[in-house]
């Protein structure tokens, strides 16, 4: 059992970093958030804002085929843009060799327990911390424009449906009278209903602030460099500066910016960033809303979540390197493929256009738990699109890995050490 006069600090601000800081501090353990710019300001900030429990991995049978043509094709919704990167070359071999049936069905064992749990702390979260963060429990509609991609969506329903989610396959006209906004082309679709929205910036913000009430420090604009180790065990950080923050435990939950640190303790880390775009669109006043519910234009790979009023386009998976380069093809492409399923989205103001980027490991499942080598050392990164869905259950097991020992989920195989 760990002390709870220990200190752990956790390393980044983002929905992964606050969600273990709220859950260790509200168990009482002493907890300092350092984050290098502001609270939720990273990936967590442009989220599409999808809880996405039973959401299948990025690595699926067909992805090498579609990774190559992307090659190709710069609007492609998964793009990786040539370059000589021998690092992105070796994680793309691993990538391709984890593409098949089998791993599928491996991940969905190891990710699903996990969804539903998730999806059950978002609910106690939001009712008993009272997070105004527009939580909506209203599932989403992945829908289709074509035979092959509708075709697929079912395949992939009766896959999740094994593991416990209850997905419903719907036709067009189907879905036009839950939402009319979809047009004519849309031939079909997948409802999901366990799914939920939430506007994940200020989930985090939110968060953020319970777990300041809980006893959590953030110092912000403290900017980590290095793991301090001694003897075997960690003590603390580096931080730019040269001022040392002293620890018990570390929680690394830095997103993309996390291989320079890992790699400084000698650990093999594969992880590469996977950028992602949005655009904000709001209606011309005393129209319409522009759309109702949350829906996945699934040929393209678009997120459209209402939010407070407006709507966010999301998605893409773009391996560009690290950078926050906006091209600006590719965010266009968000409002073309917007088009082409809904209707309205002509004559629309754009109120953000921002990028982000996600941390994907190469088998497309995250890195979390303790680094045996070295006690003390968590790591909490690689959640991929799904950051958010598993911000809570990941936060709940990292708290329970440094104050008890061993969480109470297996996540061998999340191992950080797996590689």
């Amino acid at each position: 059992m760990h002390s709870l006069n220990r200190h752990t600090v956790v390393v980044g601000g983002g929905v992964i970093g606050v969600c273990c800081a709220y859950f260790l501090a509200r168990r009482g353990a002493r907890v300092t958030v350092l984050e290098r710019d502001e609270i939720g300001k990273g990936a967590s900030y442009g989220n599409a804002g999808s809880i996405a429990p039973g959401h299948t991995p990025i690595n699926k049978p067909g992805r090498v085929q579609q990774a190559l043509k992307s090659l190709f094709d710069p609007l492609s919704p998964l793009y990786i843009a040539p370059r000589p990167d021998p690092t992105l070359a070796r994680w793309l071999w691993k990538f391709s060799h984890a593409c098949t049936e089998r791993h599928l069905e491996s991940s969905m064992r190891t990710m699903s327990p996990l969804g539903h749990a998730s999806r059950q702390l978002f609910d106690e979260l939001v009712e008993q911390e009272r997070l105004d963060c527009c939580f909506r429990r209203e599932g989403y509609y992945e829908i289709y424009l074509t035979e092959r991609g509708l075709e697929s969506a079912k395949k992939e329903a009766a896959l999740i449906t094994r593991y416990g989610f209850h997905p419903e396959v719907l036709s067009g006209d189907a879905l036009r009278e839950k939402e009319p906004a979809m047009n004519r082309d849309v031939l079909g679709g997948v409802f999901y209903p366990e799914a939920a929205t939430v506007n994940p910036y200020r989930f985090v913000l939110e968060l953020a602030k319970r777990a300041e009430q809980h006893g959590a420090r953030f110092e912000l604009g403290a900017d980590v460099t290095g793991i301090r180790v001694f003897d075997g065990k960690v003590r603390g950080v580096d931080t730019r500066g040269g001022a040392v923050v002293e620890a018990d435990s570390v929680v690394l939950a830095t997103g993309a910016y996390s291989t320079s640190l890992i790699r400084g303790v000698g650990l093999s880390f594969p992880l590469q960033a996977a950028k992602g775009y949005h655009r904000d669109c709001e209606a011309a006043k005393g129209t319409p809303p522009l759309l109702r519910y949350a829906c996945v234009l699934g040929e393209n790979m678009v997120f459209c979540t209402p939010m407070d009023g407006f709507v966010r386009l999301a998605g893409t998976l773009e391996f560009s390197g690290l950078n926050h380069e906006i091209r600006r093809p590719r965010l266009e492409q968000l409002t073309n493929a917007s088009k082409r399923y809904l209707n309205g989205l002509a004559e629309v103001a754009f109120r953000s256009e921002w990028c982000g980027l996600r941390p994907c490991m190469p088998d497309g499942l995250p890195a979390v738990g303790s680094v045996t080598k070295i006690p003390g050392l968590f790591i909490a990164t690689g959640h991929a699109m799904l950051g958010l869905t598993l911000g809570p259950i990941t936060g709940k097991l990292i708290a329970e890995y440094v104050l008890d020992g061993t969480p109470s989920i297996n996540l061998a195989p999340l191992s950080p050490e797996r590689f």
